[in-house]
């Protein structure tokens, strides 16, 4: 086992294990050899955690928002200088290439905890003057900490979700319990190894392991005060409605079936590159994608051509090779999944342009490796335009103008992300007011800056990550007011 760590879960500052709980491992899915071998969290466990982030969120609290920026700052640095180790194992849990996870998992987190940390001295609330007629009184507000948190990470971009949902809680005050996916436990231990090492208070973050059982005894646990999710829309239904027991706040960062529209006056050049990012980046499996590609009917031809050209050219390999340029899928599981979708994309009468098989890399027979794949001639009602597959697959849609265009994107129950390309800055703005999601783009696709919020609407989530909306997440505003005068009573 390559990627053995010391033990399953990491509590008050230091490895601990019960091999009471079910045992899991993390698979390397280019060879399909056991990486590393697991348990999942008792409830032992989970109440020595919950125990310990209670310590620890009191002592952190008390801190200054600087000095907690400081230990956010000096972990996005530890976590800079270790890239390269963290990027190895990020890609041995995920399967996903070298070549991205070296600037796109530990490299993202590391600039999310410098933002917060940045931001951390500025959290705070605001006074306003009431005026002569109330006798000089004032009313302010203080952004206080909302407790222990839990968060409950997704399989694709695992130590960036950690981090994306470590970092704002801790800058606000909170405690953190992380729960990673069972499919990739390992990245988030390395974290918070990284934020003891930057001065955190042990037991400030911690990580249980499990399957379901445990992100629902972490949603509906009363000793937690949030819960933050990425992950599916079902999983999403099970963690508000544990959440509702105890009446906690949550955030859920959840999937979609995102539109990218095509106008006839598009780069056509830069447009089939950001569907290549949208629909092919980490072999598919971002919530983001822009995996309903609208083409205008006069460009069609043109973008089909160029993006079956470039498909063809992407180089599936040995993902710790860094010339790889897409790896296997993250599981089995995901294998069949996506597999079961392009029979279906056939069978319901799209038109296969390019791939749409297992794809076979002599060198790794073992691996989950398929096609990129792209369908033309997709209609709305065909399943693979109506639901997420998580996998290298691009459904591409035909439209003759821009309402027609605009009524279809938006008949999803989704609504996470959309984009749009054309030259008409007009148009472009127009189109995304009215296209029902979260976080667009404008003539590019999928770039998530921390300063940027991101989320979505409809059953694509609550709240948002990253940017200063984020704060409002992991914090309370508590109104203080201030009486100067004598208070006046009838009785």
């Amino acid at each position: 086992m390559r990627a053995q760590p010391k033990a399953s879960h990491f509590i008050g500052g230091e490895y601990v294990d019960d091999t009471a709980g079910a045992a899991f491992e993390s698979i390397y899915s280019a060879t399909g050899e056991v990486i590393a071998k697991l348990h999942s969290a008792t409830p032992a466990i989970i109440e020595r955690a919950v125990e310990a982030a209670r310590a620890a969120q009191i002592q952190w609290a008390q801190l200054s928002g600087a000095e907690r920026g400081r230990v956010l700052r000096r972990a996005a640095d530890i976590m800079r200088q270790k890239n390269r180790e963290l990027s190895e194992l990020e890609t041995l849990d995920t399967g996903k290439p070298l070549q991205e996870t070296l600037v796109a998992d530990a490299a993202s987190g590391a600039d999310c905890l410098e933002y917060f940390g940045c931001m951390a001295a500025d959290i705070g609330g605001s006074q306003m003057d009431l005026g002569a007629s109330a006798n000089g009184s004032f009313f302010y507000t203080r952004r206080e900490p909302l407790g222990v948190c839990a968060g409950i990470g997704a399989w694709n971009y695992p130590v960036q979700i950690a981090s994306w949902k470590a970092a704002p809680a801790l800058a606000c005050g909170n405690a953190m319990i992380f729960k990673p996916s069972e499919t990739t436990p390992l990245t988030a231990l390395k974290l918070a190894e990284i934020l003891m090492e930057a001065g955190a208070p042990a037991g400030l973050f911690n990580v249980v392991q499990g399957m379901g059982d445990v992100g629902a005894a972490l949603s509906s646990h009363a000793g937690i005060a949030k819960v933050s999710v990425t992950g599916s829309v079902p999983t999403g239904v099970k963690v508000m409605s544990g959440a509702a027991e105890t009446l906690k706040k949550v955030t859920l960062e959840l999937g979609g079936k995102s539109p990218l529209i095509v106008f006839s006056d598009a780069d056509i050049t830069n447009a089939v590159s950001a569907a290549m990012l949208g629909n092919f980046y980490s072999t598919g499996q971002i919530c983001s994608n822009g995996t309903r590609v609208f083409v205008h009917r006069d460009v069609l031809d043109a973008f089909l051509v160029e993006v079956s050209r470039r498909a063809a050219k992407i180089t599936l390999g040995d993902p710790l090779d860094e010339a790889t340029q897409m790896g296997p899928l993250v599981s089995g599981t995901q294998y069949d999944k996506v597999l079961a979708y392009m029979e279906q994309g056939k069978a319901e009468g799209a038109r296969l342009v390019t791939g749409g098989e297992a794809a076979h890399v002599r060198a790794l027979p073992h691996g989950y490796f398929v096609q990129p794949t792209v369908f033309a001639d997709v209609t709305d009602e065909m399943t693979i335009a109506r639901e997420e597959i998580f996998g290298p697959v691009m459904c591409v849609l035909t439209f003759d103008d821009e309402a027609e265009v605009l009524e279809r994107a938006n008949a999803t129950q989704f609504g996470l992300a959309a984009g749009v390309f054309t030259r008409d800055i007009a148009r472009a703005h127009r189109v995304i007011a009215g296209l029902k999601a979260g976080t667009c783009w404008i003539n590019t696709y999928n770039l998530t800056p921390v300063e940027m919020p991101f989320g979505g609407s409809k059953r694509s989530g609550i709240g948002r990550e990253n940017s200063r909306a984020a704060l409002e997440h992991y914090s309370e505003l508590k109104s203080v007011y201030v009486e100067m005068g004598d208070v006046d009573s009838p009785y």
